[in-house]
């Protein structure tokens, strides 16, 4: 099985700082966007295109090396991997968004040593698309040997029409685990999806509170979620400090998606929130529950012996 070194998104193009520079030494070539009407020197590609439309566009590949550089081009839709980062799905893996609507001009490429050349490429968005986000981007590929290196830049593309960013929480557990004379630790579960079209991150609160909302116990700082394609699910585990015991224990989310536009401004969305019920019995209380059916049954036992 041949490995992959993907340069594209874990170096700059996906993080939105800026198109991917030279990022080892044993990658030769760089790439970056094509100076058009769309603009120069831009950190990654972003368009906002209506169903049926198609626009044309460019990228850049310089070969810093000493050696021709022969490459192969190609498009992929991109994912969210566990680690909470974006990546790409592999050559020749199914793609239904940017992967299949971006056509490079060719799919190889020589770049000349010390020398820059473009690959033009189409976007052709199908009448049938519908409105939201996608994400995804264009690749240049060298095989060495067993190691497949790939160096790119992120394309997001909005699709025209009614945007409707979402967020909800599902499979949301508490569990209790503390002391058998006071507060303990309860710790929430949950899977933050995105339920709407667009690409949001969730700022996250939780809690946890006994019956009635009494005793009510925040987590604390959580951090946010990572941006998250529509679809895209991540699992999330709050620990939460003095949770209270009183048999019925309550966990609560609450998620903010964040929305990021066009000019890099992030706004806070209408909250969604989550709620869970778990029981959280003190073993003390237990225990003298035990011990109190334990005396009930002597006593009970002594009296019917008195009674006979």
């Amino acid at each position: 099985m041949r490995a992959v070194v993907l340069v594209l998104l874990a170096i700059a193009a996906f993080a939105g700082t800026g198109t991917v520079a030279q990022a080892q030494e044993d990658v030769p070539w760089t790439v970056g966007t094509a100076a058009n009407e769309f603009g120069a020197d831009r950190d990654n590609y972003r368009y906002t295109v209506d169903p049926g439309s198609q626009l044309e566009d460019g990228l850049t590949v310089t070969n810093h090396g000493t050696t021709p550089l022969e490459l192969t081009v190609y498009s992929a839709d991109a994912f969210t991997t566990e680690q909470g980062r974006l990546d790409l799905v592999a050559k020749g893996a199914p793609s239904t968004g940017v992967g299949a609507w971006v056509h490079p001009a060719q799919d190889r490429v020589t770049v000349q040593a010390g020398q820059s050349t473009q690959v033009p490429f189409t976007v052709s968005v199908p009448d049938t698309a519908t409105a939201g986000d996608r994400m995804g981007g264009i690749v240049t590929s060298l095989m060495q040997g067993d190691v497949e290196r790939r160096v790119g830049i992120r394309i997001q593309l909005r699709v025209g029409g009614e945007l409707k960013p979402g967020l909800s929480v599902e499979d949301l557990g508490v569990r209790y685990a503390g002391s058998p004379f006071g507060t303990g630790d309860a710790t929430l579960t949950y899977t933050i999806r995105n339920s709407g079209n667009a690409i949001v991150a969730a700022r996250q609160a939780a809690s946890v509170s006994g019956p009635f909302g009494s005793w009510h116990a925040d987590a604390g700082p959580v951090a946010d979620s990572p941006q998250l394609l529509p679809g895209a699910t991540w699992k999330v585990s709050v620990p939460v400090h003095g949770a209270v015991p009183a048999v019925e224990l309550a966990g609560s989310v609450t998620l903010t998606p964040l929305l990021t536009d066009a000019s890099g401004s992030v706004a806070p969305l209408p909250a969604v929130e989550g709620t869970a019920h778990s029981v959280a019995v003190p073993s003390l209380l237990l225990l003298l529950l035990g011990v109190a059916i334990v005396i009930a049954v002597v006593v009970l036992i002594i009296r019917r012996r008195r009674a006979a």
